[in-house]
C-alpha cells in the first residue's frame, strides 16, 4: 500500500463528489480558506475578490472540466438557518444553483453533516439569492429524493424579440429563479432545426451563446430588490414543448461562459413555472415534469404566490434524486506551472 503524504506546503482540499440528474457537483468539505461577511452576498464578493484562482484550481482541467460545478460551505447568516452557501463553476460564482441545493442536501444527510431522523429532514439555506428550505425524503435512512422552496421567482418580461447574429428574430421571455435567464421556445423560425439532446451538445452552446449575449446587450435586467449584484443573465434556456402526460416539456440551460447543465435547471425550472403561472397555463399545485437533454427529471409545481417589489412571484417546488460519486483530496503543489488550471472544450 502506498505510503505517502504531500508536503506541508502544498495546499490541500478535501471534497465530495455527486450528480443531480447527472450534473456534477463538487461539494468543499475542508481546506478551503475562511470567508469572512456578514452576508452570504458578502461572502460571495470576498470569494470573488480573493480565491478566484482556488476555485479556477477546483472547476478547471487538470482537477476538472468546463462544465464542472462546485459548492463551498459556510456558516450560516441567520439565526434559522442551518448552513450557507456559494456555488461555483467555469466563469465564476453563481447566486443559487438548484441542482446543487438537491445534491447538496442528499450529501449532507446521507453522510451526517445535517442531523436527521424519521422520514423527513428539513435544511434551512442562506444562499447569495436568499433562503431556500430543502427537504430530505428518506426511506431506511437513505435519501431517495429532495425538494426545495425556492426563493420568489417571476416573470420580469415576456415576449421580448432581439436580432441574434447568425440566427435572426428571436423571441424570449426574461424570468428569474435564483438566478434571470433567457426562455426561449425552439418551435421558432429563428432556431428551426435545434434539437434539445445530447448529440446537439455543440449546437446547442453556439445557440445558447449567441442568444445571451444578444440579450446581455439588449435588455436591462434590474431585480426588483435593488440588490445589484443579481441584476445579470446567468444563461439562455431552451424549451421544447411536449405536452405528454408524462413529460410536460425538455429543455437546456447554457450558462456561465458555455456551460451545458445535464439536468432540467432547479432555478431555470423555477423561472418557468413563474412564466407558465403568470400566463396562465399552470395552476397552482399542479405538478409538471420537466426532462433535460440526457432524460433525467426535475418536478415542479407552484406552492404559493407573493409579490417581489411591485411584480406578481410564485413559490416554486422543485424535486429531483441526485447521487455520491466520490471522494476526493486535491493537492495544489505550488511549484506547478499550471496550478491555476485551464480549460480546453
Amino acid at each position: 500500500m502506498l505510503n505517502w503524504n504531500a508536503p506541508e506546503n502544498w495546499l490541500k482540499i478535501t471534497t465530495i463528489d455527486a450528480h443531480t440528474g447527472g450534473e456534477p457537483l463538487r461539494i468543499i468539505t475542508g481546506g478551503f480558506p475562511e470567508l469572512p461577511g456578514q452576508t452570504i452576498l458578502e461572502k460571495r464578493q470576498y470569494a470573488r475578490t480573493h480565491y478566484d484562482g482556488l476555485r479556477r484550481a477546483l472547476m478547471w482541467e487538470p482537477r476538472g472540466h468546463a462544465d464542472m460545478y462546485g459548492a463551498i460551505l459556510t456558516p450560516p447568516v441567520t439565526p434559522d438557518g442551518d448552513v450557507g452557501v456559494l456555488f461555483m463553476h467555469n466563469e465564476g460564482f453563481s447566486t443559487m444553483c438548484g441542482h446543487g441545493i438537491i445534491g447538496l442536501v442528499k450529501v449532507g444527510v446521507q453522510t451526517g453533516l445535517f442531523p436527521s431522523s424519521g422520514a423527513e429532514a428539513v435544511i434551512r439555506i442562506d444562499t447569495p439569492a436568499g433562503r431556500v428550505t430543502a427537504t430530505a425524503h428518506l426511506r431506511g435512512g437513505q435519501v431517495e429524493r429532495v425538494t426545495f422552496l425556492n426563493v420568489p421567482s417571476f416573470l420580469l418580461a415576456r415576449d421580448q424579440v432581439v436580432d441574434v447574429p447568425g440566427l435572426g428574430r428571436v423571441v424570449y421571455d426574461l424570468a428569474f429563479g435564483g438566478a434571470f435567464y433567457a426562455y426561449v421556445d425552439v418551435d421558432q423560425p429563428a432556431l428551426a432545426g435545434v434539437e434539445i439532446d445530447a448529440r446537439s451538445q455543440s449546437r446547442l452552446i453556439e445557440v445558447g451563446m449567441r442568444i445571451k449575449r444578444t440579450v446581455m446587450a439588449a435588455a436591462d435586467i434590474r431585480h426588483p430588490d435593488g440588490d445589484a449584484d443579481l441584476n445579470f443573465l446567468y444563461g439562455t434556456i431552451l424549451v421544447k414543448m411536449l405536452n405528454m402526460a408524462e413529460r410536460h416539456s425538455r429543455n437546456v440551460c447554457i450558462f456561465a461562459e458555455g456551460e451545458v447543465d445535464r439536468s432540467p435547471t432547479g432555478t431555470g425550472v423555477s423561472g418557468r413555472l413563474a412564466i407558465h403561472h403568470t400566463k396562465g397555463h399552470l395552476d397552482a399545485g399542479e405538478t409538471i415534469l420537466i426532462e433535460s437533454l440526457i432524460g433525467s427529471v426535475f418536478s415542479g409545481r407552484v406552492v404559493g404566490t407573493t409579490h417581489v417589489g411591485d411584480l406578481p412571484a410564485i413559490i416554486p417546488e422543485v424535486g429531483g434524486t441526485a447521487y455520491i460519486t466520490g471522494q476526493h483530496t486535491f493537492l495544489i503543489d505550488p511549484d506547478d506551472p499550471l496550478q491555476g488550471g485551464f480549460v480546453l472544450r
